[in-house]
């Protein structure tokens, strides 16, 4: 298109060119205007996505048309402005000057090599008159001597034959560097012409010149010369001839300019605003189809589609990846419904074992804190699942702190000890298992706590130790107990009337002797059933009234003391040893009045009424026997009461509950020892002993349970209960 521009404004070529270009200008228009008119019926019809259509449209011709403009009218007058610059007076000048420059410079080194050459050639050609003969080795010295006399130097200086063969070189005139001058130079140097040879490449002038009064001798130096400003000479040379041809059609030069900007102006223009139609067009329809899908997609219509148009572009890639992605979200939320299905399968199992589990389980994070807990745990340690999520271990089971401390100073990973607590009044003994969860590199996750209730283990054994030291003791004491009374006896019939006035005396020793020994051997009796408990005989027994006979027995033998039984009429079949149950129950029932003779003792609140309730209730085939009491009340510690010779009286041997415990354990039962309800508004709260046997299911409910009458009986001091 640039080519006709050097045929001027009136060729050929430039006005095909801009017929071109207007046949092209019409032809967008029309596209243009039909463009238009689809994209205003559509938006009369409210198309989905027409006004975007609108928008779009609007904004490509606006940013298409202001750059263009602005750009046509500034380019004209930048190109105007630069014309002026490039020729002005002061561009003239520098052009010429540096047309002279490079000139001068060659002239100057053009007869500089000249004035050297010839100055050379004299002093050779007077040596040559003072010497007739001289050898090619007097030539060299001759030659470097007559080199050091030029003072702007040469840089090689040859002496040669009419064939260009060296006969002598002067100083620093290498072979490798000899440039060999051609025929014609060394003819025209025969005829007496001082010949320059101008090297660009090798940035070299050389002269050639004829010897006189020498038979076919050559004077050939060289000089160094800038070759690069030589070259420039023909550059300048050209460029002023360009320049001088250039100020001539300046005029021309600036209309064409002109109207090849104002047509690409227009066709720009036209151009821009026809893609931005087809563009807004193609850009506004799947994003209208998109608009759509996506409202589907929120309503959470996963099997919504969007037509894909066909390319590689971006819009094309739009509809495609929306496909996908509405392809992968329903596959993830398929996955992710499966894997919550699965989770909560295996949260579901989970937590099942845990909740199963006998063993407390309990889960801390790696700062102490309580993350989990199953039933056991909640259970053993009476805690509330709600308050102890979130709690430090230390607030929340404080007799753990310390184990926990220990693990994680040590560099074991599980830690193990037995710890007692203290819950409900009740003394255990837990078995604590702790082991560190850790990550990939070795730090703590968290920690993991098991433990399990030995309590009845820890009792068991203790049982079993004192059966066996009650044996023992029942074998080394009972049998000397005899000889021992019978010797206090026999002192005393024998010696009585020996001492005389000392009779009486006697008679109080060996009656001392005698009932101390009657008290060893109850003790020791006491000591024999602990350690010889036999097996119980049962058989088919009325549990009910095995509980009325001892309430009448205790209402007799405790006169002072008000008795309140709620006991059904009908019979409670049971297989017991009915003699052993009612040893249990006059046990207990005289330990409460025991109690309450504790109290009396200590100073009995005013208005205090002694009383012992007792309650048997029947429940699907077992039997729950309480007898509660308003005396002194249990100790903290009461679960050391089932310990032998543990006791809270002054006189008593502490075999008396073991015994009932093991007599009540040995039938399948339970004793719990608990704090009894206050049997008035502010009344003094006393003890609970809670009896649980097994009954016949079949038999044992009663129909509607009639309770026994309530007896009261005056008060009476007892001793301490255990």
């Amino acid at each position: 298109m640039l080519g006709p521009l050097d045929q001027g404004a009136s060729s050929h070529g430039l006005r095909i060119v801009l017929l071109v270009d207007l046949v092209y200008a019409l032809v967008v228009a029309s596209l243009v205007v039909q463009r238009i008119a689809r994209m205003v019926a559509a938006r009369r019809r409210h198309s989905a996505g027409s006004r975007l259509h609108l928008r779009l449209t609007g904004v490509f011709a606006l940013i298409a048309l202001i750059p263009t403009v602005s750009v046509a009218i500034f380019a004209g007058l930048t190109i105007n402005i630069g014309l002026e610059g490039w020729f002005s007076e002061r561009v003239r000048n520098v052009v010429g000057a540096s047309l002279a420059a490079a000139e001068a410079y060659e002239d100057e080194h053009r007869r500089d090599l000249v004035a050297d050459a010839h100055t050379l050639a004299g002093y050779l050609a007077v040596a040559r008159q003072a010497t007739v003969f001289l050898s090619d080795g007097d030539m060299r010295q001759l030659l470097t001597q007559a080199q050091a006399r030029v003072q702007r130097g040469l840089k090689e200086a040859y002496v040669i034959d009419g064939s260009a063969e060296i006969r002598a070189r002067g100083e620093r005139s290498y072979l490798f560097n000899y440039e060999r001058p051609g025929p014609d130079a060394i003819a025209r140097a025969g005829a007496g012409e001082t010949v320059v040879i101008q090297d660009w490449d090798n940035n070299e002038f050389r002269a050639l010149q004829k010897l006189d009064g020498y038979l076919d001798r050559y004077l050939y130096i060289s000089r160094t010369v800038d070759g690069d400003i030589l070259n420039l000479l023909d550059d300048t040379q050209q460029s002023v001839r360009l320049y001088q041809q250039l100020e001539q059609e300046r005029g021309r030069v600036l209309f064409e300019f002109g109207l090849l900007y104002l047509g690409f102006a227009v066709i720009l223009i036209l151009a821009a605003v026809w893609l931005g139609l087809w563009f807004a067009e193609r850009l506004s329809r799947p994003v209208g189809r998109l608009a759509g899908a996506a409202q589907q997609v929120g309503a959470g219509d996963l099997d919504v589609r969007v037509p894909e148009e066909t390319g590689d572009d971006e819009i094309a890639m739009l509809g495609r990846m929306f496909n996908q992605m509405i392809r992968q979200l329903k596959l993830q939320r398929d996955a992710l419904l499966d894997n919550t299905r699965q989770i909560e399968k295996r949260r579901r199992l989970f937590d099942s074992v845990l909740s199963s589990v006998t063993a407390g389980v309990m889960g801390l994070d790696a700062e102490g804190r309580v993350e989990v807990m199953n039933r056991s745990a909640l259970l053993l340690l009476r805690l509330d699942a709600a308050e102890a999520e979130g709690q430090e271990l230390c607030v929340a089971v404080p007799e753990f702190a310390e184990l926990l401390e220990k693990l994680k100073a040590s560099r074991r990973g599980t830690a193990q000890e037995e710890i007692r607590l203290l819950r409900g009044g009740n003394m255990e003994h837990l078995l604590v298992r702790m082991a560190m969860r850790k990550r990939s590199d070795g730090g703590a996750e968290g920690f993991v706590v098991a433990f399990d209730d030995v309590t009845d283990l820890v009792t068991a054994q203790r049982m079993a130790a004192w059966g066996d030291v009650a044996r023992r003791i029942a074998h080394e004491i009972k049998n000397p107990l005899t000889p021992i009374q019978l010797s206090a006896e026999r002192i005393k019939r024998k010696f009585r009337a020996a001492v005389g006035d000392q009779a009486e005396a006697l008679d109080q020793m060996t009656d001392v002797i005698v009932r101390q020994t009657n008290d060893l051997r109850r003790i020791v009796d006491e000591f024999s059933k602990f350690a010889r408990m036999p097996e119980p005989d049962r058989k088919p027994v009325d549990l009910a009234a095995l509980l009325r006979d001892a309430v009448l027995l205790q209402e007799a033998g405790q006169p002072g003391v008000a008795f309140t039984a709620e006991i059904p009429r009908t019979p409670v079949p049971a297989e017991l040893d009915a003699t052993m149950i009612s040893q249990a129950l006059t046990n207990i029932m005289k330990n409460a009045g025991e109690a309450i003779d504790s109290l009396r003792t200590k100073g009995e609140p005013e208005g205090y009424a002694p009383e012992i309730r007792v309650r048997l209730d029947v429940d699907e085939g077992s039997a729950t026997i309480r007898i509660a009491d308003n005396g002194v009340g249990l100790p903290q510690d009461r679960a050391r009461l089932f310990e032998p010779y543990v006791t809270t009286r002054d006189h008593g041997t502490g075999l008396g509950l073991p015994i009932v415990k093991k007599i009540i354990e040995e039938h399948g039962g339970r004793l719990d020892l608990r704090d009894a309800e206050p049997f008035a508004e502010g009344a003094h709260c006393g003890a609970l002993a809670q009896i649980t046997l097994p009954v016949d299911p079949a038999e044992g409910a009663a129909d509607g349970p009639a309770r026994a009458a309530t007896r009261d009986t005056t008060p009476e001091t007892a001793a301490t209960g255990e």
